[in-house]
């Protein structure tokens, strides 16, 4: 009977684990939780009263109710102190537009994604032409290759008519530098439709050649004319930005210490980092950075609120990123947050909230 006993114990001790294992709750501390928070709006805002905000703060709030979780945010003085204080303990959780990353994910644990984005790039709205603007257009390859290929045809009419009338026309005689001085000049005069009939070829071969490069100048003209009237208007509308590649040869800012900056370094782009968003964009706005590349609903939000007239975000990505709560390496509530992450995610307090911190059209993301 005793053995029974025993055994019926042993049995009972070692199923309690067990079910408490397969029962997420029984994983969270009893106790208030410390919620580590950065000012990154629209996820997370601080209001005029102390009262947090935004995005990440509702699913927060939606599942520390769901889980009886009692909590207090902590407010963090930027990213790198947001993970390092949640890395260290400090925090047992941490909530915001907290990128997801190899080098964290060395140092912390994360719950479930619930947001996909990505780095975007935010420019000067370009509403009239400056000097910055010419300059870069100007200097672009395919006008430079405009410019020599004009040079080139020049150059070449000047030298076969020179090789023409060089015997025959006292214009064109003389030394070879006096003559093909004298010939490429009268070139570039026909180009431009100054030249004069007495200063021009008198062999037959020599006008036959002439005829030739004034009707293949004018065509000439016209088509470079118009290249470079497409190239300015085009920078004017678009700006010199439209890509990634582009940045390799601009002004680039971003954040200190933030997921963005990383991205820059992996792609051996040079950048200046700034403490704040807000610094960065008054910079652009400024005319001191040609780009800002930050995350992409960050730069959307920052610059409909006071930015909106003079910048603007390209609707391109330079890479994919996702956000998530942050938790110290093998914390707990790793499992159970990252059921009710899954769980809010199809209910319609999230949707309603997406649509009233991001539009509309952040509906076609995850």
């Amino acid at each position: 009977m005793v053995l029974r006993i025993a055994f019926l114990l042993i049995v009972w001790l070692s199923a309690v684990p067990i079910a408490q294992a397969q029962d997420p709750k029984a994983a969270v501390p009893a106790r208030e939780l410390v919620v580590g928070v950065k000012d990154a709006p629209p996820f997370a805002l601080k209001g005029a009263d102390g009262t947090w905000l935004g995005l990440s703060i509702e699913l927060w709030r939606q599942i520390a109710k769901s889980q009886n979780l009692q909590y207090r945010f902590v407010e963090a003085k930027d990213m790198p102190d947001l993970i390092e204080q949640t890395a260290a303990g400090k925090f047992d959780v941490a909530v915001g537009a907290i990128t997801m990353t190899v080098d964290r994910e060395k140092i912390l644990d994360f719950t479930q994604p619930y947001y996909a984005t990505g780095t975007g790039i935010a420019v000067p709205v370009v509403s009239v032409m400056n000097w910055g603007t010419l300059r870069r257009a100007l200097t672009s390859f395919n006008f430079l290759q405009a410019i020599v290929a004009l040079i080139g045809l020049t150059l070449g009419a000047g030298i076969l008519v020179w090789l023409l009338e060089r015997r025959q026309n006292e214009y064109f005689g003389g030394s070879i530098t006096k003559g093909i001085s004298s010939s490429v000049w009268w070139s570039t005069l026909a180009m431009t439709q100054r030249s004069s009939a007495e200063k021009g070829p008198q062999t037959i071969l020599g006008r036959l050649v002439a005829t030739v490069w004034l009707v293949v100048s004018v065509i000439t003209i016209a088509v470079f004319t118009a290249g470079v009237t497409s190239v300015l208007t085009t920078s004017q509308i678009q700006g010199t930005i439209s890509g990634v590649s582009d940045l390799t040869s601009v002004r680039v800012g971003t954040v200190k210490g933030t997921s963005s900056e990383g991205d820059l370094i992996r792609r051996k782009l040079k950048f200046t980092s700034y403490e704040t968003l807000g610094e960065g964009l008054k910079a652009l706005r400024g005319g001191r950075l040609d780009a800002f590349v930050y995350d992409k609903p960050l730069l959307t939000w920052a610059i409909r609120q006071g930015f909106a007239s003079r910048l603007k975000v390209l609707d391109v990505l330079i890479e994919q990123q996702s956000y998530a709560f942050a938790l110290p390496s093998d914390s707990p509530l790793r499992k159970p947050l990252s059921i009710e992450i899954l769980n809010t995610l199809q209910s319609d307090e999230w949707t309603d909230a997406r649509v009233r911190y991001l539009g509309e059209e952040s509906m076609g993301l995850r």
